[in-house]
């Protein structure tokens, strides 16, 4: 090669060089949505993540939240996330059950969303989820959450024989165990569900009932509570690999940060309790055993529907999230 044809070729190899350059630094926007609505406190947790990704990622990454089930109804999240019709979600695993049923195992979780970093968990979570449904699992931002059972009646045992309850895919094998009528609706409909006597009760969070008004249509509350509130941010595969090093990085850096702030549920859930005890909502208790055979019944019904859904993953997913 002539000394021309070198200084040709060397000057094609820096513009390319120069080009995946610019491509890697050019800054990337994120569309993100919430199957939850905009004035619950999981929007306004997630609305701060954004806030704070926006500033550190100026010229790298930015996030836009496009909205919550007004812009997209709550069980479309995880679709379109797996579509790339958006590129992140927040949203509970049992709320894309239709895409994989493993998804419905993270509320059955023991441990904590940094014990499963560092005991496999998240590994085997994003290798299923990478698999089934074109996602990243970035991580999980609601934790020590219990799920309990709200009611218009009172009951004297853990029988729902003739109850109509609103359900998710989260509660509603556990219910159907007990005798209840499942019904189905949006969080949105939970209100005029109530009000209308098309419900006797529903299952939700310890913290939540007040961003929709419902304690006022609420005149129990069983204890004690069963499984595990689970809200994570899940991403489109493909755009996560799309993303430069750097991307990721600060991406997970700032997903991390907000995971470890799930203690401060634990307060919100106190508070909440408080507030419940205020609204005139009565705690109904059992005896101990009977409590025990309570919870221990939602954890066998939960395991026991993952396990048939998915004999492959199920066991190996209750081996590092249960205790």
């Amino acid at each position: 090669m002539n000394r021309s044809a070198t200084m040709i070729a060397a000057a094609i190899g820096f513009s390319m060089l120069a080009l995946r350059g610019a491509a890697c630094a050019q800054e990337v926007t994120l569309r993100a949505v919430s199957a939850f609505a905009e004035n619950t406190e999981y929007v306004r947790k997630l609305e701060g993540f954004i806030k704070q990704l926006n500033a550190d990622g100026k010229g790298s990454l930015q996030m836009t939240f496009i909205g919550g089930p007004k812009a997209m109804p709550p069980f479309e999240v995880g679709n379109a996330v797996r579509t790339g019709v958006v590129d992140v979600g927040m949203s509970t695993g049992a709320f894309y059950t239709n895409i994989m049923p493993e998804a419905d195992a993270l509320k059955l979780a023991q441990v904590s969303g940094p014990e499963q970093r560092k005991n496999g968990a998240y590994e085997l979570i994003n290798k299923i989820w990478n698999e089934k449904a074109n996602m990243a699992y970035l991580g999980r931002v609601i934790d020590f959450t219990p799920f309990h059972l709200y009611l218009t009646k009172r009951i004297d045992k853990p029988d729902l024989t003739g109850l109509k309850i609103r359900v998710t895919p989260v509660y509603r094998d556990f219910f159907q165990a007990l005798g209840a009528t499942a019904v189905q609706t949006a969080p949105g409909e939970v209100y005029t569900a109530l009000e209308r006597g098309v419900v006797d009760g529903y299952g939700w969070p310890i913290q939540g009932i007040f961003d929709g008004n419902w304690q006022e249509k609420t005149k129990f509350r069983v204890d004690p509570g069963f499984y595990n509130a689970e809200v994570s941010i899940v991403m489109n595969l493909d755009k996560w690999k799309s993303l430069a090093q750097a991307q990721r990085d600060l991406l997970m850096r700032h997903v991390i940060a907000l995971e470890n702030q799930n203690e401060t549920w634990r307060k919100l859930n106190e508070e909440d309790t408080r507030r419940q005890a205020q609204a005139g909502i009565q705690v109904i208790t059992f005896d101990a055993a009977t409590s025990k055979q309570y919870v221990d019944k939602a954890y066998e019904v939960g395991w026991a529907s993952i396990i048939k859904a998915s004999p492959q993953y199920g066991p190996q997913l209750r081996k590092l999230i249960s205790r």
